[in-house]
């Protein structure tokens, strides 16, 4: 019956796709892969349901609805909006159960909504502060035993569904504290749960965000038992003596090193039992003199047992990673074809713009993956990997690496602007090593290429669907001069690889911290540092003490870093550790200048468009279907110049009904609606904020609605707030 309903939906709205010739046979696969997903979805997963991060916990961002088609999604209207009355920002993908729609809130509250006219059910405050970008919530019922699973901070909840109230005999009345149990010390550990975890059976599989400079806690996945919180397995990412990938370290580092966490989420093949898990890189991002070797498991998709945490395969996506090239999504699972026949695959999508697909089973790669040689490191101490890995297809789905004759020529000033600023620069592709006191561009940057949004699939066609940023960013290592203060070593370790050593960060997006005492009371600036505030990441482990030493260095007027004797000399090998009050962590000799964003004099990427698209690839051929720009600057499109593209975090959804919902954008507020088979432009809303969130899609009473979270940008792109907009047909 399901199979007839999603044929019918399918055919209403006008369903075909541009086979190739003698393609009998891979159509006749493709249908039975629609019949699969939809004969799947069953109990929480029916097709009504959005009950898992992205839609399903394998991923795939698709829904089996089809009453909203390509026919009469031109004819959406508002049915509800929800407004949270906070501030903060949203990067939330709801839940949505048997009408009952789950979401979070700026500051991190859990509520309850009914899904069919947003009223407020209940809600639930933790009383752990911050205002973090919470990416979603995870489900779990058993019988009449239903919770909601929500990360909050250091903490990971287990709320009852009926009126979100603590589940006592869940860890420790009703909460489990993440910063214990991964072998340091808890109270000095910064960990942050913002991407929901992995339901499998009676476990949920989290990993968390922490810091991206020392100190910082090892990555470890932890699996724990929904009924209990007690901890059931852990794989070690920064593996132990005797453990796998204990050679690609150096002795011992598993004893101070940092990161190489998962904090995108994860996809789960629940038929096969395994969970995929995307890791992130080591600390420090971008300085690798301590961790030297490939350092598995940072940057790697795992394939995980998920009931007992052992490895099943394993692909590291960069060695030895001094780019921030984390793996930023989870990955998604489809089924394509070779030879005639289906195989189920997972695919990644990466910062680069790169897409790694693979046999979910097995791990072979089913496009031919080379090692291309790239330079070595000039940097004293670091030894940068010889060769990385690249996919022979599909081709990257941002472009890279910037050359000349990309330079933006919005305006001939600009252009004459950049282009001197272009010759300064170091722009030599990927994975070419940073430098010390020089400049080098990296496109795409390190928000993407792809990023945490992540790709969508149809799984009748095996078409991926993803979300491209194409902003370069600038990077330089420089040897700090020596801290005057406390609070300036701690400003060193701990915000100046997104604010800069000298305090300008990169507005809109990182704002600029010189003159922030004048603009925030102490109090304010403390409890941002401590809890965290949008993009910023919670720093628990800074005492109050600390959070005020920082804030005193915050307001001397900051130095401003130039080449010097101190950069000469630590680039010679002659500055060493303070042997007489060394901490419990390296102290590396150079630090990265900051995460600098390459725009124009007034403020726009220093690149030619499209600054951000929407990407179609067929996994099956790994060939691009389409490719559109996405988003847009309103002051410039009244100007006449439309289709720029723009910045844009979260992801899309697509439906049977032909539909590809995504807003994303930063700057103009858009929720759009795009053919499937085109890139086809078929409706817009605007939002009363940017959705940088991915959507869903729900059955309420037996309509269908598409709701977005809408907070406005941690991006740059003004305003914030937290109003949820569901949209249905009249």
């Amino acid at each position: 019956m399901r199979f007839f309903v999603l044929i019918t939906a399918l055919a209403g709205a006008g369903w075909f796709y541009n086979f190739s010739a003698n393609s009998q046979q891979t159509a006749a696969i493709r249908w039975e892969r629609a019949e699969a997903s939809a004969a799947s979805k069953s109990g929480s997963f029916a097709a009504g349901n959005w009950a898992a991060y992205d839609g399903e916990p394998n991923g795939d961002h698709f829904s089996a609805l089809g009453q909203i088609n390509r026919g009469n999604v031109g004819k959406l209207k508002i049915a509800w909006s929800f407004d949270t009355n906070e501030v903060g920002g949203l990067e939330t993908n709801p839940l949505i159960l048997d009408g009952i729609l789950y979401g979070l809130t700026p500051a991190r509250e859990v509520f309850a909504l009914d899904g069919a006219t947003g009223k407020l059910l209940w809600k639930f405050d933790s009383g752990v502060p911050g205002r973090g970008h919470d990416r979603g919530l995870a489900y779990w019922a058993d019988g009449q035993d239903r919770r909601i699973l929500a990360g909050i901070g250091s903490f990971l909840y287990a709320l009852d569904a009926r009126d979100g109230k603590p589940v006592p005999s869940f860890g420790d009345n009703g909460r489990v504290d993440l910063r214990k149990g991964l072998g340091r010390d808890y109270l000095k550990q910064s960990v942050n749960m913002d991407s929901p975890g992995i339901v499998y059976h009676d476990l949920i599989i989290v990993g968390d965000s922490e810091p991206e400079d020392y100190p910082a806690p090892p990555g470890d996945i932890r699996a724990y038992n929904i009924r209990t919180g007690n901890l059931q397995w852990i794989f070690h990412t920064i593996p132990h003596p005797g453990e796998f990938g204990y050679d690609t370290w150096p002795k011992d580092a598993w004893k101070y090193a940092g990161a190489a966490n998962n904090w995108a989420g994860m996809a789960l093949d629940a038929g096969r039992g395994i969970v995929y898990v995307p890791t992130g890189s080591a600390v420090p991002d971008f300085y690798g003199r301590d961790r030297v070797g490939n350092d598995l498991f940072a940057d790697t998709l795992l394939a995980l047992n998920a009931e007992t945490g052992k490895r099943i395969w394993h692909f590291q996506g960069v060695h030895h990673d001094i780019w921030d090239r984390d793996f930023p999504s989870p990955p998604a699972l489809l089924t394509v074809t070779r030879n005639g026949r289906g195989v189920d695959a997972v695919a990644q999508t990466t910062k680069s713009g790169f897409i790694f697909l693979f046999d979910r089973a097995t791990g072979k790669p089913l496009f031919p993956i080379v090692e291309k040689s790239y330079p070595a490191s000039t940097v004293p101490g670091e030894v940068a990997s010889p060769t990385q890995p690249v996919p022979t297809a599909p081709p990257p789905f941002a472009r890279q690496p910037f050359t000349r004759d990309m330079v933006t020529n919005r305006t001939p000033e600009a252009h004459e602007w950049a282009l001197k600023q272009f010759d300064r620069f170091i722009s030599a592709g990927q994975f070419v090593p940073l430098s010390v006191d020089k400049i080098t561009i990296m496109l795409p940057g390190t928000g993407g290429g792809g990023e945490w949004g992540g790709p969508a699939i149809d799984p009748a066609t095996g078409v991926l669907y993803v979300n491209s940023n194409e902003i370069p960013r600038l990077f330089a290592l420089a040897a700090p001069p020596a801290p005057g203060s406390e609070g300036e070593r701690i400003y060193q370790d701990r915000c100046s690889s997104c604010h800069g050593l000298n305090r300008a960060g990169s507005p809109p997006a990182i704002p600029s911290l010189n003159g922030i005492t004048a603009k925030l009371s102490d109090g304010e600036i403390a409890q941002t540092i401590q809890h965290g505030y949008g993009r910023m990441p919670p720093f628990p482990d800074i005492d109050d003490q600390q959070a005020k030493a920082v804030i005193a260095y915050l307001k001397v007027p900051g130095r401003v870093h130039k080449p010097s004797a101190r950069s000469e000399q630590a680039a010679s090998g002659a500055i060493q550790k303070d042997e007489g009050n060394e901490p419990a962590y390296p102290q590396d000799p150079f630090k990265t200048v900051g995460s600098l964003y390459f725009l124009d004099p007034d403020g726009y990427p220093a690149v030619t468009p499209p600054w951000g698209t929407l990407n179609a690839i067929d996994m099956n051929t790994g060939k691009h279907l389409w490719k559109i720009p996405l988003g847009e600057y309103p002051e410039l499109a009244a100007k006449g110049m439309h289709d720029t593209g723009s910045s844009n975090y979260g992801g899309p959804i697509v439906t049977a009904g032909g539909v590809l919902f995504i807003a994303a954008t930063v700057f103009d507020h858009k929720f759009r609606a795009f053919d499937d088979r085109t890139g086809k432009l078929l409706w817009e809303s605007t939002l009363p904020y940017s959705g940088n969130a991915t959507p869903a899609t729900y059955l309420a009473k037996g309509k269908q609605y598409v709701v977005i979270a809408a907070g406005g940008s941690n991006y740059g792109g003004g305003a914030t707030g937290g109003t949820y907009v569901a949209y249905t047909l009249p």
